[in-house]
Order: structure tokens, then C-alpha cells, then sequence
């Protein structure tokens, strides 16, 4: 949302009328940095949704042709070894129905790839590198840029500054004077040039604020600072509720490929029970051996079908872990997600974890993140691309209309200019203390740039003038 100003003069300008060139600024600085993450966040988010919604994260749906009979999950898991010679199994994903095949996930030295296999020949049907798929790259730069943590830190200040560029944005759109609501909900398709830019732009930011709000929340969940080190921590599931069990070094996050996400936030950080101890529930029947075969088909007793996976253990205090949640995409509805861990070597059941006994932080999240992924059906991925269109449209529009408004004198930025003694600067102090508070590195990169402004910018007043 850029609006324009009746009068370019601060001091010209009423009190309310000197606050908006005040959010305006603000606006147009937010932007500069917040709109080239934004059009990635909504093109690789394209490129995700596509996998999530329509087709497949390991790739193009595979189809195959129903039969009578099925192979022993034991069999199928056989002829993946015998495809990749020294292999380790690590898990295995039910069909989600008669028409797709099952997946097995192996790791062969450094790379782990997932084998499909036909559930009724035990035939392998595709091998993937399932860190090098079109989705994995797509989810990596998503969330990293590929450059690890700092590119994870710069996607986490775009999205604080996402907040601000909402908030300023809602303030000038929000309607006053001889604008009414009808302006800004619906835009004037008759009007042109630089106004038809603005008048679709202040319409379909307006709409989707609150959708980009939601998104950047759920996002920023998983960043390394807001997420990492504030919010996951508090809102995860306690280990404490199984205080009864021996309990793993390694953590839930173990049984997602390395840097992928596929494990329920509010379980990521909550440690795995470990096998080896006289600990549990009854689970597999007495005397019955603990293998794959077995604990698949106990899964099955207890309610799990359609598409679920069985981790296998990778050492001696391992657990087979058994799971269906919407994070990994094998439902369509979070609050059906379940854990069940399962003792390797006395197939007693040590854990059951669900939806209903996640934290509301969790539960949020859990439903947040299915949203946001596209992951509850068909509606949801719709949605997601009509959103990630407007995003892109959003920083289109608002790139178009500096281009059109700028001056015709060369390097000069444009900025919308700074009001002399500009009013309701207590207000402007607090939005910018709430960001800082509620987002610690958005607030502490404003801070850092007020204090340049104030203490060098406002000292060299060619390059100031550059940036106006």
C-alpha cells in the first residue's frame, strides 16, 4: 500500500496527515527490504504447494494397478536391500490408497533416498535422492536461502518487518475522510496508470493482510530465533508426561530428513523414549517377535490406515516409532496427528501421543502449519496459490508505483519524506517498541537503524539526500 500525499510539505501537513507521511516512510523502507523475501517466500511456496496439493513432495504421482493380494511389508522392504546394496532401512509409508504405492526411505552411505515400491509385487518402481527432489530445494530455500543460519536470520527479519509493512499499510489504507470503505475493499478497474496500481494494490493488501499476518506468524515459528529459542521450547510437548520411561538423546526432529521439516512443531524438540527397559504398556502380543512386519501389522489393530509411516531403530535403544500427521503429509486433518513409540526389544508401548495432548501453542501450530503448507486438501492448496499470486502481485504493484512517482534527477532513492516535527510520534514509538518486544531481531535491526540515522545519516547530509 503506497498512497499518495496531498501535501509533500511536513510541516504543510495536519497532525493526522503528518503521522501518515511518518507510516508511509516507514512503509516504503519496510518494503525495500521485505519485498524481494516476500517474492521468494510466494514463488518457492508455488513450487511446494504444487507437491503438496496436486501432486506428490517426493515428485509426480506414481499409479499402479490393484491386485488381490499384497506383498509382506518384510518383502517389499527385501527387495529395496536388494535394489541398494548396504542400505539401512529407516522407515516405512503405507499406501494412502489401493492406487499408489508404498515408500521406503534407506540411507546408502551420506544420501537418503526414498524407493517406491508396488505394494502387490514388490517391485521397485522409482528411486529419489530425497534431499534433491524439486520440493526439498524449493522448502530449502524457503527457509535457509541455502546459506544456513544467516540466511535463516534474514528471512526471520524480513518476516518482523512483514508486520510492520501490515500495520503501516492498514493505517494508511484505513478509510478517513472523503475515502469510504467501498475504495478500499473494491478497486476502481477504470482508473490508470500509477492510480489503477495503487487502487488494486490498497484492495488486495487489505484482504489478504490478515492471511499474510497469519502465514508470517506461522512461519516465523520455525526460525531460529523467534521459533528456536522463544516459542517452540514453550510450546512444545513435555517429556516430562512420560517420566515413567527411559528417555532418548535424540529428539523427535531425528526421524525427519536432515533439513527437512516433517515432524509436528510442538514435537521437534521433545525427546525420543528409549528401548531397553522393563517400561511400557502392553503392546505387541507376548512371545511375538519385533520386527517391521509385526509392528505394522499391530499398527493396523489399533486404528492406523490409509497413510502412516513405522520408523525402524537405528541402535539398540531405538524405538519403532509409528505416526500419521498432517506435517509429514500423510493427513488432510491435524487433529488427527498420532505417535505411537514402541519398545524394539519388548514391543511393549512406551509412548501414545495425539492432537489432544499438544499445548495450545501446539495445537495451533499443528492446524497453522496444514494451513499454510496446503496440506488439508485439495480447498487448502487452492488457497495457497491464490495467495501466493498476490504476494507476488503485491510486490509487482508496489515496485511499479515507486517507478512511477520517482523523480526524474537520478540517484535518488524516493523515500517518501520525513515530516518536520511530525506528530503522534508517541504512537509511531509504540508500534516500533510492540515489534521490537514481540520480534527481538526485527526490533533489534530497527534499533540499529535509528541509531545510524541518528547518529551518522544525520551527519552526511549528501548520502541522506540520496536516500530521500
Amino acid at each position: 500500500m503506497t498512497p499518495s500525499v496531498a501535501s509533500a510539505a511536513g510541516h504543510a501537513a495536519p497532525a493526522l496527515g503528518r503521522f501518515h507521511l511518518l507510516a508511509w516512510r516507514w512503509h516504503f523502507y519496510a518494503g525495500l527490504y521485505v519485498v524481494p523475501f516476500l517474492a521468494m517466500l510466494a514463488l518457492t511456496g508455488l513450487v511446494m504447494v504444487f507437491f503438496t496439493g496436486f501432486q506428490h513432495r517426493l515428485g509426480m504421482t506414481i499409479d499402479v494397478t490393484p491386485q488381490a493380494q499384497t506383498a509382506t511389508v518384510t518383502a517389499q522392504a527385501q527387495a529395496v536391500l536388494a535394489r541398494l546394496p548396504g542400505a539401512q532401512l529407516k522407515d516405512y509409508v503405507a499406501p494412502k490408497n489401493a492406487e499408489v504405492p508404498a515408500w521406503f526411505t534407506v540411507r546408502v552411505g551420506d544420501r537418503v533416498e526414498s524407493v517406491a515400491v508396488n505394494p502387490y509385487t514388490a517391485e521397485v518402481i522409482r528411486t529419489v535422492d530425497r534431499e534433491n527432489t524439486v520440493f526439498a530445494w524449493a522448502e530449502k530455500i524457503h527457509g535457509t536461502l541455502l546459506i544456513g543460519d544467516l540466511g535463516d536470520r534474514l528471512i526471520e527479519i524480513a518476516a518482523g518487518l512483514g508486520m510492520v509493512l501490515i500495520v503501516t499499510g492498514v493505517y494508511m489504507a484505513w478509510p478517513r475522510g472523503q475515502t469510504g470503505w467501498r475504495q478500499v475493499l473494491m478497486p476502481d478497474l477504470k482508473a490508470r496508470g500509477r492510480a489503477w496500481w495503487k487502487s488494486l494494490h490498497v484492495s488486495i493488501a487489505f484482504w489478504m493482510g490478515l492471511v499474510l499476518a497469519f502465514f508470517l506468524v506461522t512461519g516465523l515459528s520455525w526460525a531460529g530465533i523467534w521459533g528456536g529459542k522463544f516459542v517452540q521450547p514453550w510450546g512444545s510437548f513435555p517429556a516430562s508426561k512420560w517420566d515413567d520411561v527411559p528417555k532418548s538423546d535424540a529428539t523427535h526432529a531425528a526421524l525427519s530428513t536432515p533439513g527437512l521439516k516433517e515432524v509436528p512443531w510442538g514435537l521437534e524438540l521433545t525427546p525420543l523414549p528409549a528401548s531397553g527397559s522393563a517400561a511400557g504398556q502392553p503392546g505387541l502380543p507376548a512371545g511375538q517377535p519385533v520386527n517391521l512386519e509385526t509392528v505394522n501389522a499391530f499398527a493396523r489393530s489399533i486404528g492406523f490406515a490409509g497413510q502412516y509411516r513405522v520408523a525402524v531403530p537405528q541402535d539398540e535403544t531405538g524405538v519403532y516409532t509409528v505416526s500419521a500427521d498432517s506435517m509429514a503429509g500423510d493427513l488432510t486433518d491435524p487433529t488427527g496427528d498420532r505417535y505411537v513409540h514402541i519398545d524394539r526389544h519388548t514391543g511393549k508401548v512406551l509412548v501414545q501421543v495425539s492432537f489432544a495432548d499438544y499445548s495450545p501453542m501446539a495445537k495451533f501450530m499443528a492446524i497453522g502449519i496444514a494451513l499454510h503448507q496446503g496440506d488439508m486438501g485439495l480447498w487448502s492448496a487452492w488457497l495457497n496459490v491464490v495467495f501466493c499470486l498476490a504476494v507476488v502481485f503485491l510486490c509487482v504493484s508496489g515496485i511499479v508505483m515507486w517507478w512511477q512517482r520517482r523523480p526524474a534527477k537520478a540517484g535518488r532513492l524516493a523515500a517518501p519524506r520525513a515530516p518536520a516535527n511530525a506528530a503522534l510520534w508517541k504512537t509511531g514509538a509504540v508500534v516500533m517498541l510492540v515489534v521490537a518486544l514481540v520480534f527481538p531481531l526485527t526490533g533489534a535491526v530497527l534499533l540499529a537503524v535509528l541509531l545510524l540515522d541518528a547518529l551518522l545519516l544525520s551527519r552526511l547530509p549528501a548520502l541522506r539526500q540520496r536516500l530521500n
